[in-house]
């Protein structure tokens, strides 16, 4: 069955001539990353707007050519939307980086650039209805959904802490009050990013066990109440 986009339908764009037509491609494109480049930058990430309308321009550029040689000269295999979409997912993968912490920062804006190629292929081969639910769906994704993640991990009885102590002979009265409280540790590991400051540095993973702590206490609270320790330089929640 042949598939007719309802936005071109409605708007009548496969009435105008194809250079108007990809010209109209390009220009939703990049609207579109537009959006999303805002939102990323807003929440300053290593990408934000230019590297989001490039990428999508990239994506509706190379399905265009895929679609012109298509028509003209019997390709059958997209070519050049393949071969970005790999590059994409590499370069991408470069906005990945573990800080000093332990802690994996840039996963969701590798993935939302990577998403985005595929947006602007959707606009490239003209399924505008794709590429605008998409866009949507990344939209929500990004300004909606981290909320109710952060409640749901905030209720979560597994986490994980960055510890900083003043000295390492405190970690075991730290241990005693962790368990005190009602907490088990998982797993300790020491951070050797901060072996000459002079404090003793570690990554913690904590599940509570306590029905009481479980039903009445947020991460949030617990690692206010272990700030009160005397030992303890800097202590708080790492994100995911």
């Amino acid at each position: 069955m042949l598939f007719v986009d309802p936005i071109l339908e409605l708007f009548k764009i496969t009435d105008v001539p194809f250079v108007v037509q990809i010209i109209i491609r390009l220009f939703v494109s990049v609207v579109i990353s537009i959006i999303l480049g805002v939102e990323r930058a807003n929440k300053r990430h290593a990408a934000g707007l230019r590297t989001f309308i490039v990428v999508s321009l990239a994506g509706t550029v190379s399905a265009l050519i895929d679609y012109y040689l298509i028509c003209n000269f019997n390709v059958v295999f997209p070519a050049v939307s393949v071969a970005l979409g790999i590059g994409i997912a590499i370069i991408s993968s470069y906005t990945i980086i573990y800080s000093s912490k332990n802690q994996l920062k840039g996963l969701t804006t590798a993935v939302t650039l990577w998403a985005q190629a595929f947006v602007g292929f959707a606009f490239g081969f003209g399924l505008y209805t794709i590429g605008v639910i998409a866009s949507i769906i990344l939209i929500i994704c990004l300004s909606v959904l981290p909320k109710a993640e952060i409640y749901l991990k905030n209720r979560s009885t597994h986490f994980e802490i960055h510890l900083e102590l003043k000295n390492k002979t405190d970690l075991p009265e730290f241990v005693t009050v962790i368990r005190n409280l009602g907490l088990n540790i998982d797993d300790i590991e020491s951070n050797p990013a901060y072996a000459n400051s002079g404090l003793s540095v570690y990554t913690i993973s904590l599940s509570i066990y306590k029905k009481e702590l479980k039903q009445y206490k947020t991460h949030e609270e617990i690692i206010e109440a272990l700030k009160t320790l005397p030992y303890i330089s800097f202590i708080e929640e790492l994100s995911l």
